[in-house]
């Protein structure tokens, strides 16, 4: 099974990462799904979603949890019965799931030049130290977007704009990390982000207190 990577940016904090290869059968044989999950994954459309949603249950596995112990809410948000933090991404041939004791994020993205077309929709402040010539360019976009993106997850909160109420403080992509900001309805919250990048693709996770 391709367990991909495992990170661990702190001691109660784990991202595992899955590069799916397997069929959709062979993701489904092993796996116990309970009945709304079965539903969801056979109404699909896409079989790569199908596979990227199965993965995801594998890595659970990877864990020690089952398709059981994972419920969402109102807002879609995933969480785990033992009360612990979960959040869960995949994009096309990647998965990515974070479990820890803090309020956690992530988000995985295939790197394409598109992104630059519609940076205006989710960039304000972050134009001040991008310049449109750099090699990069693409590439901190991708991770300026999975920042975000892991940040909507972590809050949760409908009504919050990537333009409007996310900030991701200047960075190199040597870094592997920055901080950003969510300011909403008068209430600033700070956020440690991390990023990776690996086979054309980026992995970002944002951490709470």
């Amino acid at each position: 099974m391709p367990l991909y990577k495992t990170i661990q940016p702190n001691s109660q904090t784990t991202v595992k990462i899955w590069k799916i290869e397997e069929s959709y059968e062979d993701l489904m044989y092993p796996l116990e799904l309970k009945p709304e999950s079965l539903t969801r994954v056979l109404g699909m459309k896409s079989e790569l979603h199908q596979r990227g949603f199965l993965s995801v249950r594998h890595l659970l596995r990877e864990f020690g949890y089952t398709d059981q112990d994972l419920y969402y809410d109102t807002n879609g948000k995933p969480h785990l019965k033992d009360g612990k933090y979960i959040s869960i991404t995949h994009s096309f041939t990647f998965s990515g799931v974070i479990v820890s004791t803090q309020q956690v994020g992530i988000d995985i993205e295939k790197q394409r030049e598109k992104i630059a077309i519609i940076a205006k929709k989710f960039v304000e402040y972050e134009f001040n130290y991008l310049t449109k010539t750099e090699e990069d360019y693409v590439r901190k976009l991708t991770v300026i977007w999975g920042i975000k993106e892991s940040l909507y997850k972590l809050f949760a909160t409908p009504g919050m704009l990537f333009k409007a109420h996310f900030l991701v403080i200047p960075f190199m992509l040597s870094d592997g990390e920055t901080v950003a900001w969510i300011d909403y309805k008068n209430l600033k919250h700070r956020y440690n982000s991390y990023f990776l990048e690996f086979d054309g693709f980026t992995c970002a996770y944002a951490l709470g207190d």
